[in-house]
């Protein structure tokens, strides 16, 4: 199967060649840490996070760089209202920042580099492009690009000069040569976190930043660059007219992604328009893996409306696939504790459908990464697997490990946990079956309240029991 994905560089979806055999260099621009980490942010994260693990899943050895905008117009705007420095507030974000995303099990990357760590990368990159005459500096410290110098324009927009608008963070001054033109440095202003340069005391402007990071870890050229879909314009085409001018490599990087927006009413998740949910503020009321499960049940480049129903509904949908793997682990559990080799009978089908799960998953994720497909295939499997489980007691434990494998190496790809950090599962299993015998023991005295009674802290624990013909079993409800 070959891994195909949708290049907003060209508007197409194409089969992946990395520049270098068997290694990939991705970039994702990085929170600006000015306020603690909303559900849009969540799922570009998320996303790109599952990028990730499904190139190494692939087998490829990945080098996943994250940058964090610590220093900008937000910061020193939040940080003046709070009466705090703008470095303590970027700091104390940082932390919040990586404490969410923790919690929604997105790994931290390989590199995640600051921006006030690279002043010297980027002061070495502005004045290059100075030398090279791509931009110029004015009477106030600033420094500008000249965007009609650039090699390329339009790489993502697909648009000519003409057809641009100024965007909203390139602001029309009096002191640029053209209102197209977007700041490299900017001059310092009274107050504000400056560092010494060619042209005075300024910092980076916004754009700046990721291509000296990227230059930096990645190179000249590299793989995949990642971000939401608002980043296209200005800030990857500023980008990638920068990146190509100070290196003279085109193109600055062969795979563009772009995730939709999570949107409420039909309207961008923002904290500029206020209409945003904290990611603290949703895992107060569903789990972390119910929240990422949602997350990825949308195809990325979609639009994600938030609306609670349907999250409730995701967060069941996911209980049912959990409850599939923990019976599946609970048949392992009493098989290889089966001592007279009566759970050696493969069943029926099991191999078929094993191997068809991970084909299907496979040429799922292999479509532009399309997580909704992907789970689709599971759900399959969790109809599959509980036919063949209620089939009867006995089944191989090779089978059933295969059966649990195929599962989590799906589930590992879409770093969703199951059942983890709760219990040992062997040891759980011993205590439920201690409190069942008791139980058993209670209600052939006819104690029916002391029976009553360990079935309902069993439930409190999570745990079914079902009473039948051949005896009392059990199913673990999470």
């Amino acid at each position: 199967m070959t891994l195909r994905i949708h290049n907003t560089r060209t508007s197409r979806v194409e089969e992946f060649e990395p520049l270098r055999k068997g290694q990939v260099g991705i970039y994702v621009c990085g929170l600006t840490p000015q306020d603690f980490t909303h559900v849009g942010h969540a799922r570009a994260y998320v996303v790109f996070d599952t990028v990730r693990r499904y190139l190494t899943h692939k087998g490829y050895r990945v080098r996943y760089v994250q940058n964090y905008t610590d220093i900008d117009d937000k910061i020193i705007n939040r940080a003046r209202e709070a009466n705090v420095e703008p470095a303590d507030l970027a700091e104390r974000y940082i932390e919040e920042c990586e404490y969410d995303f923790g919690r929604l099990n997105i790994q931290p990357p390989d590199i995640q580099p600051r921006v006030t760590d690279h002043i010297d990368e980027i002061v070495e990159l502005v004045k290059k492009l100075v030398d090279d005459r791509f931009a110029y500096a004015t009477p106030d410290g600033s420094v500008y690009f000249r965007v009609k110098s650039a090699r390329t324009f339009g790489t993502l927009t697909h648009q000519k000069i003409d057809e641009m608008r100024v965007g909203s963070r390139v602001d029309p001054e009096e002191s640029k040569e053209d209102p197209m033109d977007f700041a490299l440095w900017k001059g310092a202003k009274p107050g504000e976190p400056s560092w010494d340069s060619p042209w005075g005391k300024g910092r980076p402007g916004w754009h700046t930043e990721c291509s000296a990071m990227a230059a930096k870890y990645l190179g000249a050229q590299f793989d995949l660059h990642g971000g939401g879909i608002d980043l296209i314009f200005p800030h990857h085409e500023c980008e990638i007219m920068q990146s190509e001018a100070y290196t003279g490599k085109v193109p600055f990087v062969k795979y563009w992604m772009h995730n939709g927006h999570v949107t409420l009413k039909t309207e961008k998740m923002s904290k500029s328009v206020g209409n945003f949910k904290t990611i603290r503020e949703v895992l107060g009321a569903y789990r972390p893996e119910e929240l990422r499960f949602h997350l990825l049940n949308t195809q990325y480049r979609k639009p994600l409306e938030w609306d609670p129903q349907s999250l409730d509904g995701d967060a069941q949908a996911f209980r049912r696939l959990e409850n599939t793997v923990l019976e599946i682990r609970e048949r392992l559990r009493k098989a290889k504790g089966a001592q007279d080799g009566k759970h050696t009978r493969v069943m029926k089908g099991a191999s078929a459908m094993i191997a068809k799960v991970r084909t299907g998953f496979g040429e799922a994720m292999d479509n532009d990464f399309n997580t909704r497909d992907a789970i689709a295939v599971l759900f399959e499997f969790v109809r599959e697997a509980n036919r063949i489980l209620d089939e009867g007691e006995e089944m191989s434990v090779p089978t059933l490990n295969e059966m649990h494998n195929a599962f989590q190496d799906a589930l590992g790809v879409l770093g969703l946990k199951v059942g983890e950090g709760v219990q040992v599962p062997e040891v759980f299993g011993q205590m439920v079956d201690y409190f069942l015998e008791l139980r058993e023991e209670a209600r052939k005295r006819r104690d029916f309240k002391t029976a009553d009674g360990i079935r309902a802290r069993l439930k409190d624990l999570g745990v079914e029991v079902e009473d039948s013909p051949k005896g009392p079993t059990w199913k673990r409800r999470v």
